[in-house]
């Protein structure tokens, strides 16, 4: 009778653990979603397929962690979204940040970046102080005045920004009660705006400013202020995941070290960047 009792109770477990087990994943098919309007990070080339660093770098990482990758293009501020709800199982491009921490798990980052003003020349805001000299928002010492010059300077103007990014949480914490914040579904139709006068700044990921400035038909624009990075910015991008996916983020987080440390990022973010956004990781 007692063995009985032990057998059922080891039957019981057993069949308590058997939907577990069976739902577990093995990570052979991964989904990607990626913006596909990010240049250098993303972009639909002139065939319609998707380029850029994040493309020839996801693509990559696949590899080192011996999966198959699906890149599926989307709207950005649709990326969180479709993630929790199992349409993708990865979003590339996704900043840091302890707001996004809430809703979802991260990669250790893949790129190290910062965000700056992109003005049009002889326009209606004039250049910001420290252009090109890197302010980390978190020395509040030194970048809170700095940045009130610059509220200063943006009173009373209109700001673009990429809806549902880090950057327009910093110009509305910054400086959203003496500014107009326009926000857009991508860069690309903010800076339309910016050069026909609509907007008068606009604020983004000084990578892809820099991509927009080396392009033909641009020498109107430029980049002004400092390049920032820290309070609730998202500069240090990595990939976005569901929470509680630890088997799939230590795939990727030993695939992306591997990168950073035999040189792949750094060649892959120079070629599309012409800057090394190599990460650098916190010793264990």
């Amino acid at each position: 009778m007692k063995n009985r009792k032990i057998l059922a109770a080891v039957f019981g477990v057993i069949t308590f653990l058997a939907p577990l087990t069976a739902g577990a994943k093995d990570w052979t098919q991964v989904k990607v979603g990626i913006e596909g309007a990010f240049p250098p990070w993303n972009l639909m080339d002139s065939s319609g397929k998707l380029a850029g660093f994040d493309v020839d770098l996801i693509n990559d990482l696949c590899k080192r962690a011996k999966v198959d990758c699906e890149l599926i293009a989307g709207e950005w501020n649709a990326m969180i979204p479709s993630l929790n709800a199992g349409k993708f199982d990865l979003v590339m491009t996704l900043g840091i940040n302890e707001k996004r921490k809430q809703v979802v798990d991260f990669t250790v980052p893949y790129a190290s970046g910062v965000a700056s003003f992109l003005l049009v020349k002889d326009g209606s805001v004039s250049p910001l102080p420290m252009t090109g000299e890197r302010l980390n928002l978190n020395d509040k010492a030194k970048a809170d005045p700095v940045m009130a010059e610059i509220g200063k300077s943006l009173k009373g103007k209109t700001v673009g920004v990429v809806q549902s990014t880090s950057q327009e949480q910093l110009i509305n914490s910054y400086f959203g009660s003496d500014v107009t914040v326009r926000a857009y579904k991508n860069s690309g139709e903010r800076d339309l705006d910016l050069k026909a006068g609509r907007i008068d700044a606009g604020f983004d990921s000084g990578v892809y400013e820099t991509s927009v400035l080396a392009k033909p038909g641009n020498d109107d624009l430029m980049m002004s202020g400092p390049l920032v990075k820290g309070a609730m910015l998202a500069t240090e991008v990595a990939l976005g995941m569901r929470k509680g996916e630890t088997d799939l983020k230590a795939k990727f987080d030993d695939a992306i070290k591997q990168a950073a440390k035999d040189g792949t990022i750094k060649q892959l973010s120079e070629k599309w960047s012409k800057i090394d956004l190599t990460p650098t990781f916190e010793a264990n």
